[in-house]
């Protein structure tokens, strides 16, 4: 298990089989670093071109199709002091006889906001001559796009997500996460980017804060795990994502993952996981703004049978 540090000078705006940027071993550890959805970086100077470039990929060690790829999100840490975001609500959220309402163009789309690492905030700096004045939010780090190369060949857009990730802007993708993939191609190939500092459930401004980030990231390799869609679990949740348009298919997608998970690895049949969501799931609308949505379904960890869970997955205490 090694610690080791990577500096990216390439970025992709899409995510598939690219040549890889460095080779690493179950367990190992890594910090680098990633841009904004503009490509701008540290010193907000475009280094990469616009939309959601990402740093990687990386090659994993004895990682196969059929695996699972664990990455825990061991800190993220906006690395200037300014982020920005747009300042109107999408279209696709509001009414269709209230769109013509909506204000803003060109410039006027954006608000720019001064973010605070010590003080774990984030201020509206720009414009400021509003009726909500100086805003101030609390800093909530969380990485917006990441994931593995998809299967057949695929290079996906980093606009969009699907099976293997992608951009699914899940505010639950913070520090002290652990985010799960199933791996589709020999090596997995993983890529991170599109770092925000702070950001409102479904993205409905269609950004958060975007900011770019030092990220440290440690990742584990699961062999001959059944895993369909993405997921994962924090210090409270297991959860699964599905990403798909329209809403309803994301969440079909979420809840059925949740179902196979509940069996293969909690040894649970059909009727028991039934009644165990049925009165306890929760749902997160992750993402409503970009070409596929993401809704992320939730069990508490609690709530799950005490037993360990069956061999191919492991969970956190």
């Amino acid at each position: 298990m090694n610690t080791v540090r990577f500096e990216p000078n390439t970025y992709h705006l899409t995510i598939g089989s690219h040549p890889p940027v460095m080779e690493i071993g179950d367990g190992d550890t890594v910090i680098t670093s990633i841009v904004d959805a503009h490509g701008l970086d540290a010193n907000e100077r475009p280094v990469a071109p616009r939309g959601n470039p990402m740093t990687g990929p990386f090659f994993i060690r004895d990682a196969e199709p059929g695996d699972c790829l664990e990455v825990s999100i061991e800190q993220i840490r906006p690395n200037r002091e300014f982020g920005w975001s747009r300042s109107t609500i999408a279209p696709g959220v509001l009414d269709p006889d209230f769109v013509g309402n909506v204000v803003g163009t060109g410039t006027a789309q954006y608000a720019r906001w001064r973010v605070d690492v010590k003080q774990r905030n984030v201020t509206l700096a720009d414009p400021v001559d509003t009726s909500i004045g100086a805003h101030t939010v609390a800093m909530r780090p969380m990485i917006g796009c990441f994931g593995v190369a998809p299967a057949f060949g695929q290079a996906i857009s980093t606009a969009t997500s699907a099976e293997h990730g992608g951009n699914m802007d899940y505010r639950g993708f913070t520090e002290g996460v652990i985010a799960r993939f199933p791996i589709f191609v020999p090596g997995a190939l993983f890529f991170l980017g599109d770092g925000h500092a702070a950001q409102g459930d479904g993205e409905i401004a269609g950004t958060g804060v975007e900011i770019s980030c030092d990220v440290t990231f440690g990742v584990r390799l699961r062999k001959n795990v059944p895993m369909r869609w993405p997921g994962g679990e924090n210090a409270t949740h297991l959860f699964t994502v599905g990403n798909a348009r329209p809403l309803d298919q994301a969440l079909q997608h979420a809840t059925t993952e949740m179902l196979f998970l509940l069996g293969s690895a909690y040894g649970l049949d059909e009727r028991g996981a039934a009644i165990l969501l049925g009165q306890s799931v929760e749902y997160d609308i992750a993402n409503v703004f970009d070409p596929a949505y993401t809704v992320v379904c939730k069990v508490r960890k609690e709530l799950l049978p005490s037993p360990p869970p069956q061999p191919g997955y492991t969970r956190t205490s």
